[in-house]
């Protein structure tokens, strides 16, 4: 099994929308996207509460199949159009991918 971890820092507003506001959209498009991809075992987002400049404001916590089904989703339509709108609200991004039970 594949973990894939990201997390990303937000731009105080960006799409006409504050960060919070965005954090919240994010979540709800990367959560959508669960039974759409195949490979695609689990996906969950959340959003930072602790405010600390160590802090990321969101972050990704998926699991796939395989390094093949990971591969998929990232050129998968469903994903690209979350990416569309992450890479005009984000400022940082911060990633890990790691194999389990091999």
């Amino acid at each position: 099994m594949i973990k894939h971890i990201v997390l990303w820092k937000l731009k105080e507003t960006a799409h006409g929308k504050s960060k919070l506001e965005n954090a919240k959209v994010i979540k709800d498009m990367l959560e959508g996207l669960q039974g759409k991809i195949p490979g695609l075992l689990k996906i969950e987002a959340g959003i930072d509460f602790s405010g600390t400049e160590q802090s990321a404001d969101v972050v990704l916590y998926s699991e796939f199949s395989t390094r093949e089904a990971l591969e998929d989703y990232q050129t998968h339509p469903a994903h690209e159009a979350v990416k569309v709108y992450l890479m005009g609200a984000r400022s940082e991004r911060r990633i890990a991918d790691y194999e389990i039970g091999y």
